[in-house]
């Protein structure tokens, strides 16, 4: 299948499902879900593949052992190119549009100690700075997981004590529903984008291995 954009029912379908999220609706909605949703979102991510690598489109289910809000179905899809555990590029799309992103979303113990090293470093600490105000000149949101303390083991007057604060590292870049989502100019886009948080993969990715 070629890509051609994200049908506007792609969006109504989220639309109606953060309304009625229930199985009875999924089950008379499905068919729009696999081939106004997911069958685009497989070629769109099909087609970035030779350049990124392969993605993984989430399920739709969610897990709901442990969580309060019961509701069975995300409400929105999502697709994940990683080069690294949690690190990696994304593409989603939802009732409020599509958005971009890339960074790593989850880190802990080794791995979070290792990149709080890399952004205390005086070279790699002042290179992520100037990746993430490249990003954010270019239009993107730099976002994360902050702690309100210091972290452990280091000096609250550290030079790059905000950037030591942040548990998680993303740029993430919201389309909404602009028209070209829907067509096949979308696919352009997110590959620019994609190039663009190359910098700040390549970083993380360094720093974590």
């Amino acid at each position: 299948m070629e890509f051609s954009g994200f049908p506007v029912a792609a969006l109504d379908f989220y639309d109606d499902l953060e309304v009625d999220n229930t199985k009875s609706f999924w089950e008379a909605h499905k068919d729009v879900y696999a081939e106004q949703v997911k069958a685009p979102m497989v070629a769109l991510t099909d087609a970035l593949a030779q350049e990124f690598g392969g993605a993984k489109v989430f399920r739709p289910y969610r897990d709901v052992r442990f969580a309060k809000d019961k509701t069975p179905y995300k409400t929105h899809q999502g697709a994940f190119v990683g080069v690294g555990p949690a690190t990696g590029w994304y593409v989603e799309v939802a009732a409020p549009g599509v958005r971009v992103g890339g960074g790593i979303y989850e880190a802990g113990g080794e791995r979070l100690a290792a990149i709080r090293e890399a952004m205390a470093d005086d070279k790699s600490g002042k290179a992520l700075q100037r990746i993430l105000r490249d990003l954010e000149r270019g239009g993107f949101e730099v976002a994360g997981e902050r702690l309100k303390t210091v972290p452990r083991g280091y000096d609250k007057e550290h030079p790059r004590i905000e950037l030591l604060r942040m548990k998680t590292v993303l740029g993430m870049r919201s389309y909404g529903f602009e028209p070209f989502v829907h067509t096949p100019e979308l696919l352009d886009r997110v590959r620019d984008d994609w190039r663009r948080l190359r910098p700040l993969i390549n970083w993380l990715e360094a720093a974590t291995t």
